[in-house]
């Protein structure tokens, strides 16, 4: 909706009172109006996941819940009804996936990490399928830290030391091998390997030193600043493989200069951003001078926070500019400033009034009286500002009320008489009509040990009760100690860093405080980082981009079948399961021979079969599965957060998880995998690889090879005459004793009783186990009471999510939902417990929803260590009001 402009002022002197609403026939009318059906048709969404600590230990669980808005309106959005949620390893794999259903834009979930998992720097992905078509740019992708010392025994601590030779980058890496005590590994063989990229560019072995150090130099003469050691180590005839990350190679520190609105002019004052940032990613202060192209100093400057500040400058007719930068270890490089236009615009935003953004729009003089200009501000496609400028004089200045802003970035477009965007701003606003408030009633200063804690808390937006999810993380700090800038919290994510691209450094900076010192700083940030844009080209010229992939309302299976490369047109399409029960059900295919199981729901690991057949019953058909690829993987874009020593980082709170997995082990509670001594294998012999036989893999009373299979047309040719105790009747085998088929089992899937052995083309198969015996068959219940055929095909080892084995069949593994765990709470008042608590993670509530009159309740125990408690509150209402606060308390 377009609000009014309180205030217009053309010239330096003349106020002008002016509505921002415009005729309907107007251009800027016709131009909001495209953008209102492009955001209809193409909406935003934002993912934000809340984590119950900032880092954690292998063996540990991480708990997270998921909020999912509409970009445009901060609504929960109803766009989507499925997320993703990945765990990811340094070496960019996806370790983990869920699948998560949504309501309302909420959902949760938990990783269980294995004692298997190496330590290092993980990153938690999340997105939907409608995201992806706007990049993994916006995806939510946070960096976290897991250490391993319960199931490590050996610890590295790294230090780099960089130098430049010519254009080459050389690292002096001294790498520390330790036991968990401490101890060094003295005199020991290691083998490493270092890449930048995908390339090695060093490898070798050394022996350890007395202090158990090795000393790896690396040459780095190519783009790639990134990479890593792959460095092992044998400790009791068993190897260890470590990988060490190399955050950059290169000491050069980046300068960038922009300028407000895009372009320098010249005679139009304009505010430069000034963003310097090193290899890793993280900002540098710098100072210097700019000069001009006669070597005269013009002004000086200096940035003020994490590399970013601003200078102001009038270019002048006929110079040139650059700046001579300082850096922090003394030495001096010149810089370019932009080039200077002749003509143009200048676009200026003052976003320091806790009340108003003022706005100047100034322009040249050979572009008076060229027609309007248009000026919009609209946050992801909704507009909450709009106006037409004249150019009767060199300067318009608007004002506008931030109360008619929701909160989250902002973006100015000044478009010519044209409708062409001539220059650009983004600007933040903090609005606190649309942040709900929250209230602790009975929140005590301190606690005892096992001492039960009672919150009550009142949710409110302008002093109005709300109803809203929230979720509550509660941790001791003195295990899980708060990094406060850095913290990627819901109001940092969903109102900041989700329009933004790239890495942004300590988000919740911007948020810890309100001072000018703070909004100055975040101003710098809107000049310098980029963002999410509209394209208003693609929008004026009524393009509409392509779209990949559609949002997920339901899970469902679809595809296609033809016969001859044609469509079979009404033919039975048939789905069943027998994973966890058997499940059936059929459909036709339409005139072009789809067809679609929709609105199903299944569990993750759940298997299925599609069967097809004409509408004659001819079943030599194909079928071809509708499948969307999985998202790739793109590099860490979070380099600031990259720890290269995570154990030694994280080893306070490692020593407390340490005790915590000790005492679960004692109980029985906690599995420890035991890792063997390295062994040599002389011969192994798997009479049935890859079978899914519930007995395991060649317990039958025979086995059929792929060898013993060549010479045959047909699996029931194979079989007719040639085992004891089994003939083949109708394309079925029986058991001589019995008048019941044997039931097929094809890579762990149980057919129908319609399916054939020829069903399967023999050339396919690699094994077929007979199980005849009672010993073999019991095991498969009343399905096995007329004997089991096991067949595992060559294509269809269980690895593929989507196999064809013969005309007319597909076995299919699509990714199912996730089944929840539930957070385990201990209550003491009922159950005295003398066994230690000393859990890291105190609570974690993911869904807690207050009541009609705001109200919500949560009870908990503290745990046997003292220390500061930290209770963190986040949550979102139906009309898109965010909220977090933070609360702490004393354990004696």
């Amino acid at each position: 909706m377009n609000k009014k402009i309180i205030f217009l002022f053309f010239s330096f002197l003349a106020l002008i009172s002016f509505s921002a609403f415009v005729a309907a026939d107007d251009p800027l009318a016709t131009l909001l109006k495209k953008l209102e059906e492009f955001t209809k048709k193409y909406p935003q969404e934002k993912v934000y996941l809340h984590l119950d600590k900032p880092y954690y230990a292998v063996g540990d669980n991480i708990w997270f819940k998921a909020y999912v808005i509409d970009g445009k309106t901060s609504a929960p959005s109803t766009l989507s009804n499925i997320l993703y949620v990945e765990l990811i390893n340094e070496r960019d794999s996806i370790t983990k996936q869920l699948k998560l259903p949504m309501e309302s834009g909420i959902t949760w979930g938990d990783f269980k990490l294995a004692d298997t998992l190496a330590d290092g720097n993980y990153r938690i992905r999340a997105y939907t399928q409608w995201m992806r078509n706007a990049g993994p740019d916006f995806f939510f992708d946070k960096t976290i830290k897991i250490g391993n010392a319960w199931a490590n025994e050996v610890f590295t601590k790294t230090t780099n030391v960089l130098s430049t030779e010519g254009n080459t980058d050389k690292v002096s890496s001294t790498i520390q091998f330790t036991d968990k005590k401490g101890s060094p590994y003295a005199n020991t063989q290691v083998i490493y390997e270092a890449l930048i990229g995908n390339k090695i560019v060093a490898r070798g072995k050394e022996l350890t030193n007395g202090n158990g150090e090795v000393v790896i130099h690396i040459n780095n003469n190519q783009a790639g600043k990134s990479g890593k050691i792959i460095a092992s180590i044998m400790v009791d005839k068993q190897k260890i493989v470590k990988s060490i990350p190399i955050k950059t190679t290169s000491t050069a520190v980046d300068v960038q200069f922009f300028p407000e609105g895009g372009t320098l002019v010249e005679g139009l004052p304009s505010k430069i951003g000034i963003k310097a940032i090193n290899a890793i990613g993280l900002g540098e202060n710098i100072s210097g001078q700019v000069i001009d192209n006669d070597g005269s100093e013009v002004l000086t400057f200096e940035t003020t926070h994490l590399g970013m500040g601003s200078l102001f400058l009038s270019p002048v007719a006929g110079k040139t500019y650059s700046a001579k930068v300082k850096f922090a270890n003394g030495s001096e490089k010149t810089i370019p400033l932009p080039k200077v236009e002749k003509s143009g615009y200048a676009l200026s935003i003052n976003n320091n009034d806790s009340a108003k953004v003022a706005v100047k729009v100034m322009l040249t003089a050979d572009l008076l009286n060229k027609g309007e200009l248009k000026l919009v501000a609209q946050h992801n496609g909704g507009v909450y500002f709009s106006s037409t400028i004249p150019t009767t004089k060199q300067i318009a200045l608007l004002s506008m009320p931030k109360k008619e802003f929701i909160s989250g970035i902002t973006q100015f477009t000044l478009f010519n008489a044209d409708n062409v965007p001539i220059s650009e701003r983004i600007i933040f606003i903090a609005n606190n009509s649309d942040q709900i408030k929250l209230d602790a009633q009975n929140l005590q200063s301190s606690y005892t040990k096992r001492g039960k804690v009672d919150l009550n808390f009142i949710a409110t937006n302008n002093n109005k009760p709300l109803q809203g999810s929230f979720s509550v993380a509660v941790t001791n700090t003195s295990a899980v100690t708060p990094d406060l800038e850095n913290e990627s919290n819901i109001l940092t994510r969903l109102l900041l860093t989700a329009d933004l691209v790239g890495y942004v450094e300590k988000p919740n900076y911007y948020f810890l405080n309100h001072d000018l010192k703070t909004q100055t700083a975040l101003d710098n940030l809107m000049l310098t980082q980029g963002w999410r844009k509209i394209n208003w080209k693609l929008i004026n010229d009524n393009q509409m981009p392509f779209l990949a992939y559609q949002p997920e309302k339901t899970m469902k299976i679809s595809g296609k079948i033809t016969k001859g490369g044609k469509p079979v047109v009404n033919g039975k399409v048939m789905l069943f399961s027998t994973s966890g029960g058997f499940f059936t059900t059929d459909t036709l295919s339409n005139a072009k021979g789809e067809f679609s199981f929709d609105d199903i729901s299944f569990r993750d690991s759940t298997r299925f079969v599609v069967q097809a057949r004409t509408d004659k019953n001819n079943k030599n058909v194909q079928i071809d599965l509708d499948i969307v690829p999985g998202q790739v993987v793109t590099p860490n874009k979070n380099t600031g957060d990259v720890e290269i020593n995570v154990n030694e980082v994280l080893m306070p709170y490692l020593n407390q998880s340490n005790s915590y997995f000790d005492e679960q082990y004692k109980m029985g509670l906690m599995n420890r995998t035991i890792m063997l001594k390295e062994i040599k294998v002389v011969e192994q012999k798997v009479s049935a690889p890859n079978s899914q036989n519930l007995n395991g893999a060649g317990n039958a009373d025979a086995v059929i090879t792929a060898k013993d299979l060549q010479n045959s047309f047909s699996l029931s040719q194979y079989l007719s005459g040639r085992l004891a105790g089994i003939t083949v009747r109708n394309g079925k085998a029986y058991l001589r004793s019995g008048a019941r088929p044997m039931s097929i089992n094809l890579d762990g899937m149980t057919m129908s009783d319609d399916f054939m052995l020829d069903d399967i083309v023999v050339q396919d198969i690699e094994t077929v186990e007979v199980l005849k015996n009672i010993g073999n068959t019991a095991i498969y219940g009343s399905a096995g009471a007329g004997g089991v055929l096991v067949i595992t095909t060559k294509r269809g080892a269980g690895t593929s999510d989507y196999n064809r084995y013969a005309p007319g069949i597909v076995t299919y593994s699509p990714k199912g939902f996730y089944v929840n765990r539930e957070f385990y709470s201990p209550k003491y008042d009922a159950n005295p417990d003398p066994k230690p608590d000393l859990r890291t993670t105190v609570y974690w509530n993911p869904h807690l929803v207050s009541n009609i009159e705001g109200k919500a309740t949560l009870t908990y125990y503290n745990t046997d260590q003292p220390g500061t408690y930290r209770i963190v509150i986040e949550g979102i209402d139906v009309a898109g009001n965010l909220a977090r606060r933070v609360y702490t308390y004393q354990v004696n």
